[in-house]
Parts: C-alpha cells; sequence; structure tokens
C-alpha cells in the first residue's frame, strides 16, 4: 500500500528542511511525499528540487498555489487530489518525524478509521540549533540531547522519553480525546473525500479539527496514536492568526457539530 505524506508549508524553508531529513530517513520507504505549499516563494521550490537531485528520498511532489492569504484548507484539497497513495498521512512542514512514523501508521491503519497523532513542542532555541546529523542520528528525540540543548525538564519530557511498550499504554488509558489534528493525522484516501476534504472557508484557528467532526459524523472512529507516533514541533510566530478568522472557524466547527454534518459543500468539489 502506497502512501502518500502530505506536508503543508509556507514561506518556511528552513524548518522544511528539517522535517525532510526526517523522511530521507524513514525506515518504510513506500511513500511518497507531497507538499502542499500555501503560496511560498521560489525559495521553498528550489528547497525541494535540492533534495531530489542531492538525496535518497521518495518521490517528492510540489503542490502550489498563489499566495491570497491563509488557504491552507484549499491548498490541502488540492494535495489530496495529487496524491497517488491510497492512505493519507497530514502534517505539517514544521514536524520532524522519527524514523518509525511511517511504519506505525501504517501498521495501525484500518478502514472505518482515522488515526489522531501527537506532537512535542520544541522551544525556539532549541529549534533553531537542529542540524542534520541530529535528525540522521536521530539525536534529536533523545531527551539527554534535547536537554543539553537547553531545553527544559518538565513532567511533558514523558511524552517523548517513554519506550513503545509505556507508549501503548499511555494511548490506551490516557483520557485525551482523539481529534483529527492537521500536524499528525491519518485516513484512507478515499474516506477524506466521502466527507468532501477540509472546508475551503475556514482560514487559520482549527480548521482541520472541523473535518474530524464530520469524519465521525460519518461513522469513521477515531483512535488515538498521540504516543506511539509522536513529532517533533519546531517553535515559529503565528503571524497569520486572526481572530476574526477564529471566530469564524469557531461558528462553522459549532454548526458541524449542532448539525451533525458529514460532508461540506465548501470542499474538494462544489462550493
Amino acid at each position: 500500500m502506497l502512501i502518500s505524506v502530505i506536508i503543508s508549508t509556507y514561506n518556511n524553508p528552513l524548518w522544511l528542511e528539517k522535517v525532510l531529513w526526517g523522511y530521507a530517513n524513514q525506515k518504510d520507504r513506500e511513500f511518497e511525499i507531497v507538499v502542499a505549499d500555501d503560496g511560498s516563494d521560489e525559495s521553498t521550490r528550489s528547497l525541494i528540487t535540492r533534495f531530489e537531485e542531492g538525496l535518497s528520498v521518495p518521490p517528492i511532489k510540489h503542490v502550489w498555489h498563489e499566495d491570497r492569504g491563509f488557504r491552507k484548507s484549499a491548498i490541502l484539497n488540492k494535495a489530496t487530489l495529487a496524491a497517488a497513495g491510497e492512505y493519507l498521512v497530514f502534517t505539517d512542514g514544521d514536524c520532524i518525524p522519527p524514523r518509525d512514523f511511517i511504519a506505525i501508521h501504517r501498521k495501525l491503519a484500518k478502514p472505518g478509521q482515522f488515526l489522531s497523532g501527537g506532537y512535542f513542542k520544541l522551544p525556539m532555541g532549541v529549534s533553531e540549533i537542529i542540524d542534520k546529523n541530529a535528525v540522521d542520528s536521530g539525536q534529536v528525540f533523545a531527551l539527554r540531547w534535547l536537554w543539553s540543548r537547553g531545553m527544559p525538564r518538565t513532567f511533558k519530557n514523558l511524552r517523548l522519553g517513554a519506550g513503545s511498550l509505556l507508549r501503548g499504554v499511555l494511548d490506551k488509558f490516557i483520557p485525551t480525546k482523539p481529534t483529527w489534528n492537521g500536524n499528525n493525522s491519518s485516513a484512507f484516501r478515499d474516506t477524506i473525500i466521502s466527507v468532501n476534504g477540509h472546508d475551503e472557508r475556514m482560514a487559520y484557528g482549527g480548521q482541520d479539527v472541523e473535518m474530524g467532526y464530520r469524519l465521525v459524523h460519518s461513522g469513521i472512529k477515531p483512535r488515538r496514536i498521540r504516543y506511539r507516533a509522536l513529532v517533533l514541533h519546531l517553535d515559529h510566530k503565528r503571524g497569520y492568526a486572526d481572530p476574526s478568522s477564529i471566530a469564524k472557524n469557531l461558528q462553522i466547527r459549532q454548526n458541524t457539530l449542532k448539525l451533525r454534518i458529514r460532508r461540506t459543500d465548501y470542499g474538494i468539489v462544489g462550493k
């Protein structure tokens, strides 16, 4: 089964490069990368070309549209259509995957479900100093390495430091509700298309979660894998955050919940 990893990005090639290093090191190689580019300048395209020419990475498709503000939902829909894989993993261009990331999503994928993964947020100072050697060696996922680079020691470190058996236990018993998280979630391609993808009316602020509501209303069961499939989230500014769009998105999400909407009229097809 071919898996398509859809990576959203916008004008942050330095972070995207670190993420692509992670995918170049995957143990499971039967996947393609689809970069869902929300209007970046030529530096992102140049990075992708350089990766394809210089590193052993799976095929990369660059799906781009013109920069007309935050239109992540629209570019994700275009990337969904461009994906050749039967199964889709959605993530962001600031999330570095561990070596077994694709393998875990493949192992746990089931029809009638979507997988809800997790992330471990890094401070800006640590995000900036991560280099290719740290990703290639896997050191970037080691708590000792992160602590030595200035990451605070808190109880949240358990998420990264737990072994594989403990992570499975945590996923089973921690009561956090599984939701569709745009930085780490997956489902069969046909399942995403059945709810008409992401709602393109929505800008920044919970737009990914809303699609998850429609999946659940359609009978798709969410499954929590937030400890077993954990990405490193690089820090960044959020200059695109807009209170008005957040309020609009909240209203759409509430309407989706109240009416138990299964399919948006503002998605992959139909406007």
